[in-house]
């Protein structure tokens, strides 16, 4: 067994009881799997996503890619056209995804640090009257940043598209409201801020539209429409093998998000947990890549040290012998890494963080 902390974006850091849950077998086919567990799960996160009863949640084989994949081709037709913003890694790898599956789209290509401008978003919308689609990222876990989720819904709605968000870092750590915010597609991962472990993702859809995109699929084991389908008609059967173990540890995640109070309460020890890693950090003397007022509550970038003794992987070795494992930065222009604190991370392990890094002052040194 590891004797570190992830502080990473996810997988990260899980409970006791997450891990203790996966140490029983279960049946894919037996009730007790699918009915209490799966069943459960799906209705959970559609109660977590939305206080109405318009939308529906779809589990996923694979990683969180894969159910953003499964997504866009299960969702968008031939004869659609989608709209990416894209300011990061991950609004990159949605436009990867359309290219792969030949969807058509329209990528805003901004810079890695820059929010998206709504006045721009629209000059699109107006200058091309056929998109259908906006895809987005939440937060952009390559910066940290969080992008405008609700001014970019409300764009979507005054045009009449659908919008889908990527919410893969986000969704269960900040609270969100499908309907509110005009969300009609909405992605997340099983081993984020659930604080469940990897092995699959899933999908927040509202009814309507996943009920009418039957035959739209580019894949066979990515269909949505059709793993819905037969959870749908077969208690939360899942369409082929189910990660059993995995699904058995989100359900234990869940619950202990509910006795956590919830995502508002995850989401103020995830911000108590950043706003300190931030503070001892400019302490120590590092700057964060984003200003403050972009910061989310998930990960932060920090400029490396510009001493000339500083390398990374000797940065990361000397904390990871202390307990703790950071992230590499992902910027393209900035030397960078990254500290995520979500996951089974509280203040006393960003101070223990502090110390060991503090501890680690070959970084220091001209």
């Amino acid at each position: 067994m590891n004797e570190y902390l992830l502080l990473t974006p996810g997988p990260l850091s899980t409970s006791e009881a997450v891990k203790q849950a996966m140490l029983k077998d279960w049946c894919t086919w037996d009730d007790d799997y699918n009915i209490e567990i799966v069943q459960a799960i799906r209705a959970k996160l559609t109660a977590l996503a939305s206080n109405t009863d318009d939308f529906t949640s779809v589990l996923m084989q694979g990683s969180g890619t894969a159910s953003v994949e499964s997504a866009l081709g299960s969702l968008i037709k031939n004869t659609d056209k989608l709209l990416i913003i894209n300011n990061g890694a991950y609004g990159k790898r949605i436009a990867e995804i359309a290219n792969y599956l030949n969807i058509n789209a329209i990528v805003l290509n901004l810079n890695e640090t820059q929010l998206p401008n709504m006045a721009e978003v629209e000059e699109q919308l107006q200058a091309h009257s056929d998109i259908t689609h906006i895809a987005m990222v939440h937060c952009e876990t390559t910066t940290g940043m969080l992008n405008p989720v609700a001014e970019m819904g409300a764009l979507a709605k005054k045009y009449h598209k659908t919008f889908i968000l990527d919410a893969m870092s986000s969704f269960g750590g900040i609270e969100l409201n499908m309907a509110e915010l005009h969300i009609d597609v909405l992605i997340s991962s099983a081993n984020k801020c659930i604080q469940g472990v990897p092995g699959f993702g899933f999908v927040i859809v509202k009814k309507t539209i996943i009920e009418k995109c039957q035959g739209i699929a580019r894949s066979l084991s990515l269909d949505l429409h059709a793993q819905w389908k037969t959870m749908e008609e077969h208690n939360g059967k899942w369409r082929f093998t189910s990660p059993t173990h995995v699904v058995r540890a989100f359900y234990q995640a869940l619950l202990e998000l509910e006795e956590e109070g919830g995502v508002k309460a995850r989401y103020n020890r995830y911000k108590t947990n950043q706003q300190r890693l931030v503070d001892g950090m400019h302490t120590l003397g590092f700057e964060t890549l984003l200003a403050k007022e972009l910061h989310s509550p998930i990960i932060t970038s920090f400029y490396s040290p510009t001493s000339n003794k500083y390398n990374f992987a000797l940065f990361y070795s000397a904390l990871k012998e202390q307990g703790f494992v950071i992230y590499p930065g992902k910027v393209s222009d900035a030397d960078c890494f990254r500290i995520g604190n979500i996951g089974e991370i509280y203040p006393n392990d960003i101070e223990r963080l502090l110390s060991a890094i503090e501890r680690s002052r070959f970084w220091l040194e001209a």
